[in-house]
């Protein structure tokens, strides 16, 4: 056998053995990605005055801060609180504060956030 064929089958081998590699971690390195980082929910705030964001999901807890009519929030999760209007789910923003705000207020974008 010539060197040259060595080399190509050495290389073969080596190419082959990277990819089953892959094959094997590749998923794997993405399941343990997915779980380190929860996934991200989005909304819009829909209250034409703007939105008062709370410490706690109850419309008697002290208001941390508010946001603007039209502005896109990141919602961490969803859990059940004081009814305002026609539900009482409301979203943890994460947003600069931790804060929760009425989900009768913000429309998510895409799907639905998980529950806290």
């Amino acid at each position: 056998m010539s060197p040259r064929t060595t080399a190509t089958r050495l290389g073969i081998l080596a190419a082959g053995g990277a990819l089953a590699a892959l094959t094997v971690t590749g998923p794997a390195a993405a399941q343990d990605d997915r779980n380190s980082h929860p996934p991200v929910y989005k909304g819009r705030v829909t209250a034409k005055s703007g939105l008062l964001l709370h410490t706690a999901p109850t419309r008697g807890s002290r208001v941390v801060r508010s946001v603007p009519h039209g502005k896109v929030v990141t919602i961490y999760c969803k859990t059940k609180g004081d009814r305002v209007g026609r539900t009482s789910l409301w979203y943890l923003l994460t947003d600069g504060t931790w804060a929760w705000g009425s989900a009768n207020y913000i429309a998510t974008i895409g799907k639905s956030p998980r529950w806290c």
